[in-house]
């Protein structure tokens, strides 16, 4: 649909030069031993190991995040967790660096920001030669060391320096724990010989399935002792609540739809008619944005493009449903325009958009490209000029110059010029950065280029549907003050009673629900058996039981029977069976009383513990090496899918194709990998108090 690609990347390359100015600065300004400052405030958001992070830095960073990454559609509520995290892992790691003395010296930051991974890389590689243009980073370096701006500073150092710092301890920390790694040659001769050990069995099996379930019924003291008995499996770190909840429909109706529709026809006649397609879309307005210019077929991310791009100039195609979208589009323009533009150009910035700021004066800028521009005819040096005049240091140390960028990735003014103009051409554009004086370099495949105008209407639930959801909803709040209630109510009104997952006091999302802070607020404010009011969220309003409160600590009765009332059912199931089936002393014999047949499995793999057309069985496969009951019936082995007797045919090893070597490599890497989960041993083993869901 066209209206993402009115959600341009506008000015990426002056966002750079910005990026860049002010990390350069950075470093020329010595400012590798500076800590980012924190707004004083008694309001704490965690303590880890004793040490705060207090609300005003947690925002400060916050923002910084939402900052960076808004363009790629991340929320300020998705940014609160992963800030958060990344703030706690720096206090975790930030100990053990100072234990081990792990540092970045200044020569390290500056082979990290201009070697192998610099952040330049992108906008100073040659794309012919693919050399990375380190000297034309350096020789801007003179004009940054110019630059003062303190926020942009302040930006770059939380948001670029110290992770590039972090990210280097990070490396060098771990990779002093995977040198670490070690394995004795015992160790590795005992793995070799069991990678290579297999073994050949005759069994019978009976699988838990031909027992009815309603013959081992699990209770609530079994399922309790079973969490006792394995308290280390079953320890939770942090309170977790359940809901159940009913939902009433608030989405638009087949009469919102209608009425969305012919709304827009009405518009149809003035809409063709419309000599100003920008002004009459404003006027009358679209979910869709007027993009005033154009783009290739295959540029094009709208439905039904093929029709479209069949218009006519000034005819109209429609209505369509695009999305949730009812949707005219017009032809406005059509014109043979390259795919891809090269051009040169020097600017002479006089604002920045993001911040609004002037940076100077519009008529001395215009004032400043008109000398440049008489200058070049004149017959002065572009690349020169570029170099001591352009605001843009993505382009002015290469000359000025930017390679091929495809269709709508510049501003309009900027990008209508370099791909509406022939080759050579030359001239002053004025954007919303200030005025760039343009060369165009070159261009590629040139094809058809289409400028469309859309009409677009939400299709969007009415005031009545809307109310009527909300009254419903409300009325069953009213009369369900109790579970007994809620559940009785549901059944009345054949409203399905929906469950959710665990809900932590931090989550901004319930599962099946979608994003909801505020109910996930008021689940931990309220107890179990509480009815909520009407929430809305999305297309429907939602009324809430909270189920259960599970604390801290051991998982409680209702929390675990999911996980363990399996485990005990079977563990009686084979029981019943080992007391009711499993009769004989042979094979044979047991095969017939349990009405099961002798199986056979060959080739068992020590080290894979499965058995073809059974599944993983490790205890099974395991008995079949046992050398005390080697050539003899095995007593009854409780697998996982159902009880097994055993007879081993024989053991051996296959060829060891891959050596000792393979076998201790396997070891090493696994205990390397085993690093890689440090972190998580170490934010276990720091005491974290998180006060996050006091604040958001």
């Amino acid at each position: 649909m066209s209206v993402i690609q009115s959600i341009r990347d506008r000015g990426a390359w002056i966002i750079f030069g910005i990026i860049a100015l002010a990390l350069i600065a950075f470093i020329l300004q010595d400012g590798l031993g500076r800590k980012g400052s924190r707004m004083s405030t008694s309001s704490v958001i965690t303590k880890v190991d004793g040490k705060v992070i207090e609300r005003g830095a947690f925002e400060e960073k916050l923002k910084m995040a939402e900052a960076m990454y808004a363009q790629q559609g991340a929320t300020r509520d998705q940014l609160i967790g992963s800030v958060w995290t990344q703030e706690v892992e720096s206090i975790v790691l930030s100990n053990e660096y100072e234990k081990l003395g792990l540092v970045v010296s200044p020569k390290e930051l500056n082979d990290i920001l201009f070697g192998e991974n610099s952040p330049f890389r992108q906008e100073f590689t040659d794309p012919k030669t693919g050399e990375f243009k380190v000297d034309d980073v350096k020789r801007i370096v003179a004009q940054i060391k110019k630059s003062k701006n303190v926020e942009q500073n302040k930006m770059i150092i939380e948001g670029y320096i110290n992770p590039a710092i972090q990210n280097a301890l990070r490396t060098k920390y771990q990779t002093l724990l995977i040198q670490s790694a070690y394995v004795p040659k015992w160790l590795t001769e005992k793995q070799q010989a069991d990678n290579n050990a297999i073994a050949s069995i005759s069994y019978v099996y009976y699988p838990y399935q031909a027992i009815a379930d309603s013959t081992a019924k699990v209770t609530d003291s079994e399922i309790e002792a079973y969490v006792k008995k394995h308290a280390s499996a079953f320890k939770k770190t942090e309170e977790t609540r359940s809901i159940s909840f009913v939902t009433f429909s608030a989405a638009p109706s087949s009469a919102d739809s209608s009425a969305v529709l012919n709304q827009l026809k009405t518009l149809k006649k003035d809409f063709q008619e419309a000599a100003d397609p920008a002004a009459f879309i404003a006027k009358n307005g679209s979910q869709i944005p007027y993009y005033n210019s154009y783009f290739s077929k295959n540029k094009l991310q709208m439905a039904l493009k093929d029709s479209i791009t069949k218009l006519p100039v000034g005819s109209i195609f429609g209505p369509y449903l695009d999305g949730g979208n009812y949707v005219y589009a017009k032809m406005i323009g059509i014109k043979q325009w390259p795919d891809s533009a090269k051009v040169r150009h020097i600017l002479v910035a006089t604002s920045n958009p993001q911040t609004g700021q002037e940076i100077k004066p519009d008529s001395v800028g215009k004032k400043l490209i008109d000398s440049i521009e008489t200058a070049v005819k004149a017959g002065a040096d572009f690349a020169s000029l570029a170099t001591k005049y352009s605001d843009d240091p993505g382009s002015k140390a290469k000359g000025g110059v930017i390679e091929f960028f495809p269709q709508g990735q510049m501003v309009g003014a900027f990008n209508d010029y370099a791909f509406d103009k022939p080759v050579g051409s030359k001239g002053v554009v004025k954007t919303e950065y200030g005025y760039h004086y343009i060369e165009v370099l070159g261009q590629k495949n040139i094809n058809p280029a289409y400028k469309v105008a859309y009409l677009a209407k939400q299709i969007v639930a009415s005031n009545e549907t809307d109310n009527a959801a909300s009254t419903a909803a409300a009325k069953f709040a009213a009369e369900s003050k109790s579970a007994k209630s809620f559940n009785e109510n549901a059944a009345k009104q054949n409203k399905q009673i929906l469950v959710s997952g665990e809900i932590k006091a931090n989550d901004f999302t319930i599962a099946s629900l979608g994003q909801s802070r505020s109910l996930v607020r008021w689940v931990y404010e309220g107890k179990a058996g509480d009815v909520s009011d009407p929430t809305s969220i999305n297309d429907m309003y939602v009324v809430a039981l909270i189920t259960a409160v599970n604390k801290a600590g051991l998982m409680g009765v209702n929390e675990a029977r999911p996980v363990v009332e399996g485990i005990i059912r079977n563990e009686k199931k084979a029981k019943q069976i080992i007391d009711t089936k499993i009769k004989g002393n042979s094979l044979e014999e047991i095969a017939k009383n349990a009405g099961s047949p002798v199986l056979r499995a060959d080739s068992l793999s020590f080290g894979a513990s499965f058995i073809a057309g059974v599944g993983s069985e490790p205890k099974v496969v395991g008995a079949a090496f046992n050398k005390s009951i080697a050539s003899k019936i095995s007593p009854a082995i409780d697998g996982n899918s159902g009880v097994f007797v055993i007879k081993t045919a024989s053991t051996g090893a296959k060829a060891d194709l891959a050596g000792p070597e393979a076998a201790k490599q396997g070891l090493l890497q696994s205990r390397k990998m085993g690093v890689y989960r440090s972190l998580e041993a170490l934010r276990k083993a720091a005491t974290i108090k998180d006060y996050r869901s006091d604040f958001y």
